[in-house]
Order: structure tokens, then C-alpha cells, then sequence
């Protein structure tokens, strides 16, 4: 789950430095997958918190 969380939020980051490259690159405004890809980056993190807080140990 891990593995999926970190591929999930640098999906994410990604999608972000995208939307503000095709930004300055053109003026076209980026397209609507480019905003929806940038959702996976709080999934991304949002899951690995989960992850984190499922696997850690219990204490005595």
C-alpha cells in the first residue's frame, strides 16, 4: 500500500508542475485531466497516512 500511496502522490505532483508549465508555456488553459490527475496527489498522501497509521505498533 505504501508503494501505491508515494506512485499516487508523485502522480500527482506531476500533474501540478504540468498545469503550470503548459500555463507559462501557452495560453491555453491545461486540460481537464490535467486537474484530475492532480487529485491523486492528496489520495496519494491521505492513503499513506492510513498506511502509517494501520501499520504501526501498538503499545503496551
Amino acid at each position: 500500500m505504501l508503494y501505491i500511496s508515494l506512485g499516487l502522490f508523485a502522480i500527482g505532483l506531476l500533474a501540478v508542475v504540468a498545469i503550470f508549465g503548459v500555463h507559462f508555456a501557452t495560453d491555453a488553459k491545461p486540460g481537464l485531466w490535467l486537474y484530475l490527475l492532480a487529485m491523486c496527489a492528496p489520495l496519494g498522501f491521505l492513503l499513506s497516512l492510513v498506511f502509517a497509521l494501520w501499520s504501526g505498533r501498538r503499545s503496551r
